[in-house]
């Protein structure tokens, strides 16, 4: 099955009582997973840092990301709150840390065992060989990336994955490590790579889903996509496409302000989302072309036989006029048609009557 995650992210805006509400709607929606964001703005950026321009624009005013970030952090209990939560109504927490802070508590005193990257992270080495060395799967999301870049940060992986002496640091190293055939193996075990547009939200012609073909074929890992598109639609296509995880965000609300609201689903677009996904999965089926059950069933009455265009007495000679192709397909088969042509009739044949 396609492992969903609802992507609450931020879209708490910094309420505890708000984040707890999207951890009801993603469990009623059905989703697999509730993802939240877990980080220190003053680890994060620089008191200075600029916000992207879809951030200002979402957010309806200009403020360096440090202020933006610094409203939306959640508190150490929070984190406690809601994984207690999540176990009561029946869904997974998740959340992706941002620094190594943060990575450390969500190790250490969550105990997750599954790991979120960010996009923005790709190229951050050392903080991608604190992900590698905590023994957890790592979910590898790939925005804004070449796939050189996704190389260097999977050869990044391998050699922490794989315990290698970090006092052999280098870049050729982690490149060796990628090589290897252990390499490969463990990355095969314990990666997903996650194509992504890292644009909120992502207009249509940003997406390129086939993207997910060129990334599986690369580097011969499962692949997945998140999607900051509006709508359903692209996340539909991407589970039919044969993403293994998909990631969507969602909000209580799209018109509250904050960077990732206008590019997230509200509750009953969610539900409608898994909703689409699950009948999606069934609908791919197993692969094997043969009838399925419903197909015997009209079988029968669409396929046609080989039938007596008129009466035809027994001993004639039976000719092109004689025959005609009629369902149902309950008697002889057409492919008989030549085979019947020039032989004797073994009986008298009324007009219509199968051969």
């Amino acid at each position: 099955m396609v492992l969903i995650i609802a992507e609450a992210g931020v879209n708490h805006n910094g309420d505890e009582k708000r984040a707890f509400e999207l951890v009801d709607a993603a469990s009623a929606a059905g989703a697999d997973i509730v993802k939240f964001q877990s980080f220190r703005a003053g680890n994060l950026v620089t008191k200075n840092a600029r916000q992207c321009d879809y951030q200002s624009k979402n957010i309806g005013c200009v403020e360096s990301q440090y202020e933006m970030l610094k409203r939306l952090e959640l508190s150490v209990d929070t984190h406690f709150k809601l994984l207690e939560y999540c176990e009561q109504k029946n869904i997974k927490f998740l959340s992706t840390a941002f620094d190594s802070e943060s990575l450390s508590f969500l190790v250490d005193e969550i105990k997750l065992s599954v790991l979120k990257i960010p996009s923005g992270e790709i190229t951050n080495a050392p903080f991608l060989l604190e992900h590698a060395k905590t023994g957890c799967d790592l979910i590898v999301s790939t925005g804004m990336a070449t796939l050189d870049e996704i190389e260097d940060a999977l050869g990044v992986l391998a050699f922490g994955m794989l315990g290698i002496d970090e006092n052999l640091v280098s870049r050729s190293a982690f490149a060796a490590a990628y090589a290897s055939a252990e390499g490969k193996s463990v990355l095969q075990d314990r990666v997903t790579l996650l194509h992504c547009t890292t644009e909120y939200p992502a207009q249509m012609d940003s997406i390129n889903l086939r993207a997910m073909d060129t990334i599986r074929g690369a580097f011969n890992l499962p692949v997945g996509y998140s999607d900051h598109s509006e709508g359903v639609l692209i996340p539909i296509a991407a589970a039919a496409r044969g993403a293994v995880i998909l990631e969507k965000h969602f909000t209580l609300d799209r018109t509250l302000p904050g960077p990732d609201h206008r590019a997230s689903l509200e509750p009953d677009e969610l539900a409608d989302m898994v909703q689409a996904v699950r009948n999606v999965e069934i609908a791919l089926g197993s692969g094997k072309k043969e009838p399925c059950a419903a197909e015997m069933r009209n079988l029968p009455q669409v396929r046609k036989s080989l039938v007596a265009a008129c009466d035809v007495a027994e001993g004639d000679k039976i000719s092109i006029q004689d025959i005609i192709i009629k369902r149902p397909g309950t008697g002889r088969s057409p492919y008989d048609y030549w085979d019947l042509l020039g032989t004797q009739a073994e009986r008298n044949y009324k007009q219509d009557e199968m051969f």
